[in-house]
């Protein structure tokens, strides 16, 4: 009894020293290319979101559509009219990821750390099942499927590790947010239904193979070239304040 009754003051101990930790809210930088029209678009929806509709819900209907996503894209190795499918989950993704976090700020009922935390896990898993079900469309070799997701969790680590560290988190790297993303393999997937192959240097090339090496270079080299930036930035900052604190 008295051993039971110690477990449960550490724990209640654990979760007031976790709740008084001077957590932060970071603050969010969004400057991609349609990051205001975007954030128009979801005020005004979230403002005629039905009061029965919460942000959990939008988080949950996001992370489905994006497994659904991946699903259909597996399912266009038999019919390339799944990619239909693939377009409609995706713009079902983007309504729950998107409108998720500006209906909780709209009614003012903002929960960050649990907000951040199950936002971006379900990103995290969302994107996995996506990119697997490219790796079985038959479209973009496994190979390159493999390389988008490791290059996705690379700008997703470095967001992070900044957030933390750096008390601002970065929705978007130059002008490509998650909604840009989104709209490029809404757009490709178009473009898949007519061309799945392109011809370079006397070559057939399959079209995502050649559009996803592009994009796994982009974005392995934004991410280095971000983690460069802030590691310097970091490192001034704290090397003047260990110089102050010296003197």
């Amino acid at each position: 009894m008295i051993g039971e009754l110690c477990e449960m003051q550490v724990r209640e101990s654990k979760v007031a020293d976790r709740r008084q930790s001077g957590f932060v809210n970071a603050l969010r930088v969004h400057k991609a290319l349609t990051a205001d029209l975007e954030k128009r678009v979801l005020v005004w929806l979230a403002i005629r979101t039905p009061r029965f509709i919460n942000s959990d819900y939008l988080t949950t209907l996001g992370f489905i559509a994006q497994v659904l996503g991946g699903t259909a894209y597996a399912l266009a190795a038999r019919d390339w009219r799944a990619l239909w499918l693939v377009n409609f989950f995706l713009v079902l993704n983007w309504l729950g990821d998107s409108l998720d976090g500006t209906l909780a700020r709209v009614r003012d009922q903002q929960r960050p750390r649990y907000g951040f935390y199950v936002d971006h896990i379900s990103d995290t898993f969302g994107a996995m099942a996506l990119m697997t079900g490219l790796a079985f469309s038959g479209y973009a070799h496994w190979q390159i499927a493999a390389g988008l997701l490791v290059g996705f969790y690379a700008l997703s680590i470095e967001s992070f590790l900044a957030t933390y560290t750096m008390g601002h988190f970065h929705l978007s790297h130059g002008i490509f947010g998650p909604t840009e993303i989104r709209i490029l393999l809404f757009v490709g997937n178009l473009v898949l239904m007519v061309r799945p192959y392109t011809h370079i240097a006397g070559r057939d090339f399959r079209l995502y193979d050649i559009g996803g090496a592009i994009a796994i270079v982009v974005m392995l080299a934004m991410a280095g070239v971000t983690a460069c930036h802030h590691v310097a930035v970091l490192y001034r900052e704290e090397k003047l304040e260990l110089e102050v604190g010296g003197a």
